[in-house]
C-alpha cells in the first residue's frame, strides 16, 4: 500500500516547548543573557535539513563540521570545498546508511575522519552532571559543539533513534534546545536536561550499547602532516585486524631473540595491502599556467612536511627497518626495490590528487593517469621544489593536477637536467612501515616473551622522546586506529597514548 505523505507533526508540549513559540523566545533571550547561547550562532549559520529520513547523523556532523569552518580537503561542487553529508562516506557505505541508519560509534568515528577532535560519551559511561558540565562548555562558546544521540520516545515524538546538535543550555530551567535536523517533522524545541539524559540512557538495539553524546571541536593544528589512517574501502579492515589482534598473537607465538628478527617476523607478516591503512596525505594545487612559484601557504606546508618527515628518518627505528632491506611493499605502490620509481609514484600520486580536488566525482578505482610528468619550481627564495603534474581520466572526465612534493637527501631526482643534482624525497616503503609500528599502541608489544627483548623494542617503538611535532602525529594515527577498529565499543573520550 502506498505510504500517506505528511506535512510535519504536531511537536508534543509538553514535555517539548517550541523553539518559535512565545515560551520558547523567552528561553531564548535569557540563555542569550546567561551567555549559554553562544555556539547557537555558528550552528544556525550552517545548519541543514537532513536529505534522507536516515541521514541524521550524517546531517547533524554536517552542521557542526561546516560550523567549525573545518576544511575537509575535497570538494563538493564546482570549485567549492564544504562538507555535505554524501561526503561522509568514509567509515559506512552510504547506501547502508541510507537503508539502516548509522550507529553512535559510526558518527564518532566520521568526525574523526574529517579531522576533528571528537571526545565521546555513553550513557552508561557518564553521568547527567558530566553531561550538564559538556554542555554548559559548548554552549558558552564557538569553538566546541555538541551532537546528541537519543531515543524520542521519552519527549512523546514519533520515531526511534535520532541524532541533533543541541543548540544552547537554559540554567535556570535547566533545558537543552534541540536542533532537530529532521525539521520536516519537528521543529527546534526546548526540553528539559532530564529527559533529554533519559532519551541518551538508552539501548541501540542494533549494536546492544547505550546511545550518549560527544563533543567535537577544531584541531589546534593540522592533525596529519605525512600520513592519515584510511578507511574509504573495506581492505582496511583486514590491516586493522592484523594489528590489533594478529600481531599481538604473532607476537606471543613467536620466539625471537634481537630486534633484526622480531622485525623480520613482521615485516614478513603484513598484509599484501598494508597500504590501504596508512594514506601519505597529499598536497594538491590546481593546475595553473603562468604560476610557476609555490604561494607562501603551499611553502609553509611543505617545509613543515620536510621537517616531520626527516624527523621520521632520523629515528632510530627508521634506521632499523631500513637495515632489513626487505622487498616487501607496504605502501599501496608496490615494488621491486625498496624506493619506488618516480614514474610509479607520480602516476598514484596524482590518482590521489585528483581524488581529493573531485571528492565524490571521481571513482578511485576507475582512474587513469596520462601526460604524467616530474618538474621543479622556485618556491620564492626556498630553493627549488618537486611538483608532479599530470592529467587524470576518470569516466570520460579529465582533470589536470599538481602534485606538491618534499625535496631531501635519499634520493635522485627526475627533473630536467638543470637541476639534476636535486633530490626528490617522498614518503618510502620504509618511511609507512615506520610510521605504523610507532601508531601502534603500546600494548601491542607486552606478548613479547624475552624480557630484555620487549624493553629494547619498546624503547625502539616509544614516543616519549620524539619531537613535539612528530609525536602530535603518531598520536593522530593512534586515536585514529583507536576510532576505526573499535569504533562501537569506543564507550567514552579516547585519552592519546604515549
Amino acid at each position: 500500500m502506498e505510504m500517506p505523505s505528511l506535512y510535519g507533526r504536531v511537536l508534543p508540549s509538553p514535555p517539548a516547548v517550541d523553539f518559535n513559540s512565545a515560551e520558547g523566545k523567552r528561553l531564548f533571550s535569557e540563555a542569550l543573557q546567561g551567555g549559554t547561547m553562544e555556539g547557537f550562532f555558528s550552528l544556525i549559520s550552517y545548519f541543514q535539513t537532513q536529505s534522507e529520513p536516515a541521514f541524521c547523523g550524517l546531517a547533524s556532523l554536517s552542521v557542526v563540521l561546516n560550523a567549525l569552518a573545518i576544511d575537509p580537503g575535497s570538494r563538493w561542487k564546482g570549485p567549492w570545498r564544504w562538507f555535505d553529508e554524501s561526503m561522509l562516506d568514509c567509515c559506512e557505505p552510504l547506501d547502508k546508511v541510507k537503508a539502516q541508519g548509522i550507529t553512535f560509534g559510526k558518527v564518532a568515528c566520521l568526525a574523526h575522519c574529517s579531522g576533528a577532535n571528537v571526545q565521546s560519551f555513553r550513557a552508561n559511561r557518564a553521568t547527567i552532571h558530566d553531561f550538564r558540565r559538556h554542555l554548559i562548555r559548548c554552549a558558552s562558546s564557538q569553538d566546541c559543539h555538541l551532537i546528541a544521540s537519543y531515543h524520542r520516545e521519552p519527549f512523546k515524538q514519533t520515531g526511534t533513534g535520532h541524532f541533533s546538535p543541541i543548540g544552547g543550555y537554559h540554567a535556570g530551567q535547566d533545558m537543552a534546545l534541540i536542533l532537530d535536523v529532521a525539521r520536516f517533522k519537528y521543529p527546534p524545541h526546548w526540553v528539559p536536561l532530564s529527559l533529554l539524559w533519559e532519551a541518551m540512557n538508552t539501548t541501540d538495539e542494533s549494536t546492544g550499547l547505550h546511545r550518549g553524546f560527544m563533543l567535537i571541536s577544531r584541531h589546534t593544528a593540522a592533525p596529519s602532516l605525512l600520513y592519515t589512517v584510511s578507511c574509504g574501502n573495506e581492505s582496511w579492515k583486514s590491516i586493522a585486524k592484523y594489528c590489533v589482534e594478529d600481531l599481538p598473537n604473532l607476537l606471543k607465538a613467536e620466539s625471537p631473540d634481537d630486534v633484526p628478527t622480531l622485525l623480520s617476523h613482521l615485516i614478513e607478516s603484513l598484509p599484501a595491502n598494508a597500504g590501504a591503512l596508512i594514506k601519505w596525505v597529499v598536497e594538491v594545487r590546481r593546475k595553473e599556467e603562468g604560476r610557476p612559484t609555490l604561494s607562501k601557504e603551499e611553502k609553509e606546508r611543505l617545509f613543515l612536511k620536510e621537517n616531520v618527515l626527516q624527523q621520521v628518518r632520523d629515528t632510530k627505528l627508521f634506521y632499523e627497518v631500513h637495515g632489513q632491506q626487505y622487498a616487501k611493499s607496504c605502501c599501496s605502490c608496490s615494488s621491486s626495490s625498496e624506493e619506488d620509481s618516480l614514474t610509479r609514484i607520480a602516476a598514484a600520486v596524482c590518482c590521489q590528487g585528483v581524488a581529493m580536488l573531485s571528492g565524490n566525482l571521481a571513482s578511485r578505482d576507475g582512474l587513469c593517469c596520462r601526460e604524467t610528468c616530474i618538474r621543479c619550481i622556485q618556491a620564492n627564495g626556498d630553493g627549488l621544489k618537486t611538483v608532479i603534474s599530470g592529467t587524470v581520466v576518470s569516466e570520460g572526465n579529465e582533470q589536470a593536477v599538481d602534485m606538491l612534493l618534499p625535496i631531501s637527501s635519499p634520493y635522485t631526482s627526475s627533473c630536467n637536467s638543470t637541476v639534476s643534482d636535486e633530490i626528490v624525497n617522498y614518503p618510502s616503503n620504509t618511511d609507512v612501515l615506520t610510521v605504523l609500528l610507532l601508531s601502534l599502541h603500546p600494548n601491542t608489544w607486552l606478548g613479547i616473551k624475552d624480557e630484555k627483548l620487549k624493553a629494547e623494542f619498546q624503547a625502539l617503538v616509544s614516543t616519549d622522546n620524539l619531537p613535539d611535532v612528530l609525536k602530535q602525529e603518531i598520536v593522530h594515527l593512534r586515536r585514529q586506529l583507536v576510532y576505526l577498529c573499535k569504533a562501537e565499543e569506543a564507550g567514552s573520550h579516547v585519552p592519546p597514548s604515549h
